[in-house]
C-alpha cells in the first residue's frame, strides 16, 4: 500500500515511544494520522508537534474506542492503516515466599487479567473496529487496509515475573495468522512486530549503567533498539503487499535470559 496524503492511519499508544516514532514516520511520508492515547497532555503535545489528530482513547473500553474511531474518521476519513502500540505490563512472580516472614504470596488474578485486557483484548478491540471500517472501502490495487500489532520478545522468552505480559504478547503473536486468514477475502493484511529491548520512555527509570548492561545483552548491534527502527519496519509492512500473517522479530538477535 502506498503511503501518501491520501492515506489515513491510526496509531494507538501514539503519544510516546514506538507509537510516536510511527506517527512521525507516517507524517513524514505524507499520511494523515490520528493518535489514540489515554494521556491528553502528551497526546495533544504529540499532535501539535507532528500535525496529527489526537483522539483520547482507553483501549480497555468499547465506548472509548468507538468514540475515538468516530472522531478520527470525522477528522481525516476512514483509515486504511492501524498500528497498535498501546500496552503495558507488570512484574509479579507467579508465587513467591517472603524472605523475612516466610509468607507465601501469589500473583493476584485481577492483575494478571488486567495485563491481558490491556494488551491482547485492547489490541483486538481496535482491530475489529478498524477492519470493519476498512471493509466499507473500495480496494486500492487489490487491498483495503493493513493492520500492524506489537508483541514483545517476552512472548517467547518471558523473564521472571512476566507471566501475564508473556501470555498477553504471546496471544498477539498467536492470533496474527488467524486474523490474517479471517480478513484475507476482504483484502486486509495483518502483521505483528516482536520488538526486543528498545529505548523508550518505559526505560526512563533505568540508570545509564543499567541501560549499558541491557545493550550489551544484545548480540549485534550491542545496544538498545531505537524507536525509528520500529517505525521503519512498520512502514515496510504497510508498503510490502506480499507480507501478510507474519510476526517479525526486531531485536538484534537477543534471546532473553531468565532475569
Amino acid at each position: 500500500m502506498n503511503i501518501d496524503s491520501s492515506l489515513g492511519a491510526v496509531v494507538t499508544g501514539g503519544a510516546s515511544g514506538l507509537g510516536l516514532a510511527t506517527v512521525k514516520a507516517l507524517r513524514a511520508a505524507g499520511a494523515k494520522v490520528a493518535i489514540f492515547d489515554l494521556n491528553p497532555e502528551s497526546g495533544e503535545k504529540a499532535a501539535a508537534e507532528t500535525g496529527a489528530t489526537f483522539c483520547r482513547c482507553d483501549v480497555l473500553s468499547d465506548e472509548s474506542v468507538d468514540q475515538a474511531f468516530a472522531a478520527a474518521r470525522a477528522a481525516q476519513g476512514q483509515e486504511r492503516v492501524l498500528v497498535c502500540c498501546a500496552g503495558g505490563g507488570n512484574a509479579i512472580p507467579t508465587a513467591r515466599r517472603d524472605k523475612t516472614s516466610g509468607e507465601i504470596k501469589i500473583f493476584p488474578s485481577d492483575q494478571f487479567e488486567w495485563v491481558l485486557r490491556l494488551n491482547t483484548v485492547g489490541t483486538f478491540r481496535c482491530i475489529t473496529r478498524a477492519a470493519a471500517g476498512m471493509m466499507t472501502l473500495d480496494p486500492v490495487e487489490g487491498e483495503r487496509g493493513v493492520l500492524i500489532n506489537t508483541a514483545s520478545a517476552a512472548a517467547t522468552e518471558g523473564q521472571m515475573g512476566q507471566a501475564a505480559y508473556s501470555a498477553a504478547k504471546a496471544a498477539i503473536v498467536g492470533m496474527t495468522l488467524t486474523i490474517a486468514r479471517d480478513l484475507a477475502r476482504e483484502g486486509i493484511r495483518v502483521n505483528t512486530i516482536q520488538p526486543g529491548i528498545f529505548d523508550t520512555p518505559a526505560m526512563a527509570r533505568a540508570t545509564p549503567q543499567m541501560l549499558e548492561a541491557l545493550g550489551k545483552m544484545v548480540p549485534f548491534p550491542s545496544r538498545l533498539g531505537q524507536p525509528d527502527e520500529y517505525s521503519s519496519l512498520a512502514l515496510e509492512m504497510i508498503r510490502n503487499r506480499y507480507l501478510n500473517g507474519e510476526t517479525v522479530r526486531l531485536d538484534g538477535a537477543i534471546r532473553m535470559q531468565p532475569r
